[in-house]
């Protein structure tokens, strides 16, 4: 413990998480951000290098409504897992939904603070994955592509677990070399 002193995680462990821009076309981490385990994820958000037009998608734990709405304002488009406990009022419906997506409308925030973190509205979009047999609800601030696409998006996320799934499993990484945190 006292090598990886930043690190620290509990008494007696220490412990990493390594933020990942995944590039799906390429199949390759563009972006890694490393922070001790005990940062919470949504602190990573304003480290990744956006580009204007791109889609970043996020896993729930990213769901940080300030930092979604900067990156809105920069001209870039998310899609990140919907909060349990977000509360909203549904501005708009589409009608005549694909299947397996039980609704796609456009959302206002309701809470003080949610609107205030994130004042424009938003698109929630509710799908039901048959193969899980479960329901996701995202949102996203792409308007101009299919609710389908949204949900699309959304499962090819699932490539940068895989990509780790894959390095635990075959590079057995018994030690890290090295004494003081990476830089940024």
């Amino acid at each position: 413990m006292e090598v990886f002193w930043w690190a620290k995680f509990r008494k007696r462990k220490g412990g990493i998480k390594v933020h990942t821009l995944y590039d799906v076309e390429t199949q390759i981490p563009t972006f890694f951000h490393i922070t001790p385990a005990s940062i919470h994820d949504s602190k990573a958000i304003s480290e990744i290098p956006y580009e204007t037009g791109s889609y970043y998608i996020f896993d729930r734990a990213y769901n940080k409504l300030s930092q979604l709405y900067s990156i809105d304002q920069i001209g870039v488009y998310f899609i990140v897992r919907a909060k349990k406990n977000l509360q909203y009022k549904v501005i708009k419906w589409k009608r005549r939904l694909p299947q397996n997506v039980l609704s796609d409308s456009t959302i206002e925030l309701t809470t003080y603070k949610s609107s205030k973190n994130y004042p424009k509205s938003l698109r929630l979009v509710r799908y039901y994955d048959e193969e899980q047999d479960r329901e996701f609800v995202f949102l996203t601030n792409a308007t101009h592509i299919s609710s389908l696409l949204v949900t699309e998006r959304y499962k090819n996320r699932w490539q940068i677990e895989l990509f780790f799934k894959w390095l635990k499993q075959h590079l057995k990484i018994k030690k890290f070399w090295g004494t003081n945190e990476m830089p940024c």
